[in-house]
């Protein structure tokens, strides 16, 4: 298929940038333009990303807008903090390139949730690129809202675990918002390519670790937001990361209070309904769990949910790659949409294993 757009990312050297260059790789649509950093100005890609073999001679660029525009579309894969100020000059320098932000200046709506969590400015709020969203309101998806946009927020990692595990519980009434406890085991990669203490191998091999704990943690206001999207009317959520020797992956366990009177039956038709048409989200059949190896590679993220009658609490459950599904699948599924593409173009359901 001819190639019809090419696409620059900023922040290529880290690990969300480098993902969405494999990604990009093995899109029939897409050309890899300008590939930028901050401090690997001047390296080659491959020293970087030597798995991206047919990148690996390309120099990194300044992250700047001179370099940026001309693009059909530019990634954002830099820290937090970082985008609002290239998108604003990307905009003043005349850009009509699609933007995609992976970080997370642009994913809150609140700009007092922006400051309390963040510290900063708020830059504005974008178009939110997790198209699987229940938009409980409209009775719609949020893929909706990204055909033809210009500009997408896309998901924070965890964010996008938890709210697919629990929102078909949210839309249908089924659970009480007011009392969410979510927690996840999360691989070394969410952490980033940053050289600190805690990352070390020798610190973190046979350990588990906790972090961002007592509702600290910075996703904390994007699953609320999400959660009153699919119908909460208000949430209060527990929010406890673990990180996981694992270098990839996201395993999400949330429970909420069950409605009374609703049955087990109930509860699986509500995840089976929400999720049948959906081309990267999977309920797997009752009994079987999700891992993080079953989604290694992929843009899938797999789903269960079972009721504690004990408790009076539905147990749901999420796996996502964090770097596929949980950043750069996310980014490649919106652009697609916002290009008019097919939402699957480039992307794959198929794992690594073992």
């Amino acid at each position: 298929m001819q190639v019809t757009f090419t696409a620059a990312v900023a922040g290529a050297s880290g690990y969300a940038g480098g993902e969405v260059l494999r990604l990009l790789l093995g899109h029939p649509e897409i050309e890899v333009g300008a590939v930028t950093a901050h401090s690997n100005v001047g390296q080659r890609l491959g020293e970087a990303h030597p798995h991206l073999l047919p990148l690996a001679d390309r120099v990194f660029e300044p992250t700047d807008a001179a370099t940026l525009a001309g693009h059909d579309v530019v990634v954002l894969a830099l820290p937090h903090g970082r985008s609002g100020e290239i998108a604003a000059a990307l905009a003043a320098a005349g850009s009509d390139a699609l933007v995609l932000d992976c970080g997370a200046d642009h994913r809150l709506a609140d700009a007092g949730d922006w400051e309390r969590f963040y510290g900063t400015a708020h830059a504005g709020t974008w178009p939110y690129g997790l198209p699987e969203l229940i938009l409980a309101d409209q009775g719609a998806r949020q893929r909706d809202r990204l055909r033809g946009a210009r500009r997408v927020a896309v998901p924070g990692c965890n964010v996008t675990a938890v709210t697919l595990a629990l929102q078909p519980g949210v839309a249908t009434g089924l659970v009480d918002p007011a009392d969410v406890v979510a927690v996840l085991a999360v691989g070394y990669s969410g952490a980033g390519k940053a050289a600190k203490t805690h990352l070390l191998a020798a610190e973190a091999l046979g350990s588990l670790a906790p972090y961002a704990v007592g509702g600290t943690h910075r996703h904390v206001p994007e699953i609320e937001q999400n959660l009153r999207a699919a119908g909460a009317g208000s949430v209060r959520l527990s929010f406890t990361p673990v990180l996981a020797p694992v270098s990839r992956g996201i395993l999400a366990t949330v429970t909420a209070p069950l409605t009374a009177g609703i049955s087990p039956a109930t509860v699986r038709a509500a995840w089976e309904q929400y999720y049948a048409d959906e081309p990267f989200v999977h309920l797997l059949p009752e009994g079987t769990w999700p891992t993080t190896a079953m989604v290694t590679g992929a843009n899938t993220a797999l789903v269960q949910v079972a009721v504690d009658e004990r408790a009076g609490r539905v147990v749901a459950l999420c796996a996502i790659d964090n770097l596929v599904k949980g950043t750069a699948g996310a980014a490649v599924q919106s652009m697609n949409l916002a290009l008019g593409l097919p939402e699957t173009a480039g992307l794959c359901t198929v794992g690594v294993a073992p």
